[in-house]
Formats: structure tokens, sequence, C-alpha cells
């Protein structure tokens, strides 16, 4: 239902101008066919700096923006250029923390835990979900 309902909305109203709880529309050339594709993330900030996390693990987005390093968020007609780095699982867990306490009800599901887990259950999750730093 995510999939084919609610990220298509989303993302539609985003397009539109309408960000829903901070969600923007990431554009990432395609690794294997050079297009570009769009999908709806949510940026989250911590400690002054923003990150985009993969709620839903190894997606196609996540490996194409391993691979290309750069991208574009949009909403509406404002468009960011933004490079990124992938971080390493140790240095995920404040961002996976404060992403779970902020989307755990859209995304929750998907992680299996929430955001009062432990730093170890964190741990164990890490390496199933790409974090990614925008400098």
């Amino acid at each position: 239902m995510t999939t084919r309902i609610i990220n298509p909305i989303i993302a539609a109203l985003t397009k539109l101008g309408f960000s829903v709880r901070g969600s923007h529309v990431l554009a990432v050339r395609g690794r294997k066919t050079g297009k570009v594709q769009e999908v709806p993330v949510n940026p989250i900030e911590v400690d002054s700096a923003r990150y985009l996390v993969a709620p839903r693990g190894e997606t196609q987005w996540a490996r194409n923006l391993r691979v290309a390093g750069v991208a574009e968020l949009r909403v509406g007609q404002r468009h960011e250029q933004i490079h990124v780095t992938e971080l390493a699982n140790d240095a995920k867990l404040p961002v996976l923390r404060a992403y779970l306490r902020r989307w755990e009800r859209e995304t929750g599901k998907f992680f299996g835990v929430d955001a009062n887990a432990s730093d170890e259950e964190l741990r164990q999750r890490a390496p199933d979900h790409p974090v990614f730093r925008i400098v």
C-alpha cells in the first residue's frame, strides 16, 4: 500500500510544493539506466547536519545514491543540489534514533524496533538501513 498508493501521493504533493511533514522528492540518476529516478524521502537533521535514511533498507534509490554521490532534493519549484557521504554503521545510531522518533509511525515497521531501542538493538539493525549525510 505504501509503495503503490501513499508514496505516489506524497511525491505528487511535494512536487506541487506541499511538503508533507518535511518530505522532499529525491531525484537521483540510476546507476544502470542513467535515467533520473524520483522518490519521496524524509530528510532528518541531527546536530546541525542533515541526513537521508533508507527505512526500507537497500532500496534502488539508496544504491543509486551510493554510486552517484550527488542528487537533487526537490519541493515544488525549489531544487537543491546535494552531495552525500554514506555513514559507517556505528555512526548511524544517533541518526537512526532521531529518524525513528520523527517517523516511527510511518516507517517504524521497517526497522523492527522503536526510538526507545537500546544502542545494541539499533547497532544490529544499522547495516540494513543506509544513512547518507548531506554535505
